[in-house]
């Protein structure tokens, strides 16, 4: 399974941050019902047993929405539950290192906050690109601000399909109209909500218009 920019419309990045009145699986799956088109699992604290147990049966769930399923980070993990691909950071593996170990048919999507960055993630084999922070965000305190005029330069200089990251809310997303983006990839703006069926609902819409524009 490869991924076009429809995938990339609305990527929903996982954070167990706000489970609790919910699993994390039953927040996937209203996200799903809500309209994602991607799902990208990110644990960076739990064990490599119950990482790769609950990787399996999201990666199942989303399946059964024909939406692709993406690990973070950890290829070798990625290989072994069958995830359609993985997305790797500037400080995780190198992009193509990790294209060698999953082979040609997954998905490899790549951070980007640069030009420089980017041409080099697609010329090592990316098949997509993250690019952020574009907003301030809360999730990643350590994420390095891209501006707007970055956003479109970058989309001037790779032909991949682009998502921006960071800080993208329902009252921001109208903001990102003219970059050239295909879509965006959201965190707590889903995960922290308390309706996200209905949250996605809305985001993917405004996603749609943002890029129509």
């Amino acid at each position: 399974m490869k991924c076009d920019k429809k995938t990339m419309l609305l990527y929903a990045v996982t954070d167990r941050s706000w489970t609790g009145r919910q699993t994390l699986y039953e927040q996937v799956e209203a996200a799903l019902k809500g309209g994602v088109t991607c799902v990208q699992l990110r644990e960076k604290d739990l064990p490599e047993d119950a990482f790769l147990d609950e990787a399996v049966k999201i990666k199942t769930l989303c399946h059964q929405y024909h939406v692709p399923f993406i690990i973070n980070d950890n290829a070798p993990l990625a290989v072994k539950c069958g995830a359609d691909g993985v997305h790797v950071g500037q400080h995780d593996m190198q992009a193509g290192a990790v294209r060698e170990l999953i082979g040609d048919d997954r998905i490899l999507g790549v951070s980007a906050q640069t030009v420089e960055q980017a041409v080099l993630a697609e010329k090592n084999g990316a098949d997509y690109l993250g690019v952020g922070a574009v907003f301030d965000t809360s999730t990643k305190k350590d994420a390095n601000p891209v501006s707007h005029d970055t956003v479109k330069a970058i989309r001037q200089a790779v032909s991949i399909p682009i998502c921006a990251i960071g800080g993208i809310t329902r009252e921001n997303i109208r903001r990102l109209s003219g970059t050239g983006i295909d879509g965006v990839a959201v965190v707590s703006a889903i995960f922290a909500s308390s309706d996200i069926k209905q949250t996605c609902r809305d985001l993917r819409r405004l996603s749609q218009e943002m890029i129509a524009k």
